[in-house]
């Protein structure tokens, strides 16, 4: 059995930049194992995996050891190969998903997802989760899935050393830290030893939760973006209400087949 596959370098200004997801369109789905199989060998940040019944795409996330609820760079892969390389005709790509209803609008030159907002809840500073990182923030908080440790200065970001050891084994999806930023309005950076990825590329979910922060702070809705991990990620993002908006590039950087 061949199942193809396509690797796309998402929120990217440019190949080899932003974070490369596998994606792997399906006829039906296959079960969950083997699913999981297929995301470990390609040893990616997460593979997507989608069906399509008429215009309705159930899609799906793993990382190299787990599945999850939600991949905006995954999710922005998906709807390339989509719209570039299976003909998908529309401008809107509508996706089914463990966090519900998620739609892709496919521009010109990028792609914009419609994402849910996150929910953030203040923590103390001395949060145990902090013990974790060689610098303390200025401030903690807790989304839905994420820690968000945010910092005063850009350089505390950039230069930031984690126990990747000990955090793989802390509780929740992972952590952002964030800073503003010269260049950019914020910068971040992500840690999710917990699901199989040390420091992720570049992480369109996590854009859910600091959309939601740098409002609060910053007092506006539409932001400029950049994670600054060594790959590096380009994000434009807009918080409407209870929705993300989050708007990058991708680039196919390869495409084959899965031999089963």
């Amino acid at each position: 059995m061949d199942i193809p596959l396509f690797q796309v370098d998402a929120f990217a200004t440019k190949l080899f930049e932003g974070n490369p997801a596998a994606v792997c369109p399906l006829e039906e789905w296959l079960p969950d194992e083997l699913l999981q199989k297929i995301a470990l060998e390609n040893n990616l940040s997460e593979t997507a995996f989608f069906v399509q019944t008429n215009h309705l795409i159930t899609i799906r996330w793993f990382t190299p050891t787990t599945e999850v609820e939600l991949c905006g760079h995954a999710t922005l892969a998906a709807a390339h190969v989509l719209s570039k390389h299976l003909g998908f005709q529309g401008d809107v790509i509508e996706f089914d998903s463990l966090s519900g209803r998620l739609s892709v609008q496919v521009n010109e030159e990028d792609y914009t997802l419609n994402f849910p907002a996150d929910q953030i809840t203040p923590l103390p500073a001395d949060h145990p989760v902090v013990s974790y990182f060689d610098l303390k923030p200025q401030s903690v908080f807790k989304g839905k899935s994420d820690f968000l440790l945010a910092y005063r200065l850009e350089n505390e970001v950039r230069q930031i050393k984690v126990d990747i050891g000990r955090l793989a084994n802390f509780e929740g999806r992972g952590v952002i830290v964030t800073s503003p930023s010269e260049k950019f309005d914020f910068i971040s950076r992500c840690f999710y030893p917990q699901s199989g990825v040390n420091e992720d590329p570049a992480t369109g979910s996590a854009h859910t939760t600091l959309a939601v922060y740098w409002t609060s702070q910053l007092g506006k809705s539409h932001f400029s973006a950049r994670q600054v991990s060594k790959r590096g990620g380009s994000f434009d993002i807009q918080l409407e209400g209870d929705r993300v908006f989050i708007t990058g590039k991708a680039y196919t950087f390869l495409t084959g087949n899965c031999r089963l």
